[in-house]
């Protein structure tokens, strides 16, 4: 367990670091806007093309286990949203935003470094797979829903051009894609640029933990959602196990890639959530408690896991 906490602290240990000098310095919300643009245009997309780069093609085309772990995470989604319309008589928009509390993980800031402290490089290939495909989901879902339920005017034509805009011009996806094809091709960037990137991709974990800290510290705690024991429940217990159960069933990987998919299920609720509850105006004080709630929760839940996966007590297959 000395190991497991020895793992974890660092991690969380960030976090803690970035909402502890937010609540000291008293900065503005706003003035993190350059970090966050850092990492999510430089340092992540940095990190994401160095470890694809250098990936072999075949391990990059596994489809079924994309499969498995997208289809577990809208399996959550499905079923958090179904009991919210049920319980709200049909509240299509909000039942959207708590369905994506309950199945959207932080895995663009929180994934890539938990797994790849975790497991090792050797994790780095599965989380970029599953960020990118597990967003074009999440990408898709939100204005399509909030279109049936009324809070979109856009027309579909509007709606679906959108959506395409955001899966094709997001910056993880675009390294995503650059890293594949020169791994594809196997290109390599001269060494100076590949200094620079390798440099860049070393700051990516550490600073958008930092932010995450500093986001959560300037967020104020104002309405806990009645649903927040469900959602939490859901979102660090039932979508890891679902994923490990649907991951077995669809096929036999290498367990780092299963057990890096179960981590990431397990990881609390993305920022994302809170940012598409402004843009359409819904469940917006809720979903940032919400993201709340569910990282500091997780401080013991994927301690907990980690413990678990470390110890040998977890089979990376099911069903063998």
């Amino acid at each position: 367990m000395t190991e497991i906490v020895g793992l974890v602290l660092p991690f969380f240990g960030m976090i803690f670091l970035g909402y502890a000098v937010a609540r000291i310095t008293r900065q503005p919300l706003d003035a993190l806007g350059w970090m966050n643009t850092f990492i999510i245009y430089v340092a992540l997309p940095a990190l994401f093309f160095q470890l694809l780069s250098k990936t072999p093609i075949e391990k990059l085309t596994e489809f079924t286990f994309i499969f498995g772990s997208v289809f577990s995470t809208f399996l959550v989604f499905a079923l958090m949203f179904v009991i919210s319309v049920i319980a709200s008589r049909g509240e299509v928009a909000q039942s959207t935003v708590k369905g994506l509390a309950a199945a959207y993980g932080n895995i663009g800031f929180m994934g890539p470094g938990i797994a790849l402290l975790a497991f090792g490089e050797a994790a780095a290939v599965p989380v970029a797979l599953i960020f990118c495909v597990e967003n074009m989901m999440h990408f898709a879902i939100a204005p399509m829903m909030m279109a049936l339920a009324g809070s979109d005017d856009s027309p579909p034509l509007a709606v679906a051009l959108n959506v395409v805009r955001k899966i094709a011009l997001h910056p993880f996806i675009i390294a995503t894609a650059v890293g594949v094809s020169a791994a594809a091709f196997e290109v390599r960037p001269p060494l100076p640029i590949d200094t620079l990137l390798d440099y860049l991709s070393r700051a990516a974990a550490p600073c958008a933990l930092f932010a995450m800290g500093v986001t959560l510290a300037l967020r104020p705690l104002k309405r806990l959602p009645p649903e927040i024991g469900l959602i939490s429940f859901l979102k660090l217990c039932v979508h890891p196990a679902i994923c490990l159960v649907v991951i077995s069933l669809v096929g036999n990987f290498d367990p780092v890639w299963v057990y890096t998919a179960v981590l990431l299920a397990a990881l609390p609720t993305a920022t994302n959530v809170f940012v598409i509850g402004q843009q359409y105006g819904v469940w917006v004080e809720r979903a940032s408690a919400t993201i709340l709630i569910t990282t500091v929760a997780s401080v013991a839940s994927v301690t907990l896991l980690l413990y678990v996966i470390k110890a040998g007590l977890l089979p990376a297959d099911l069903f063998p």
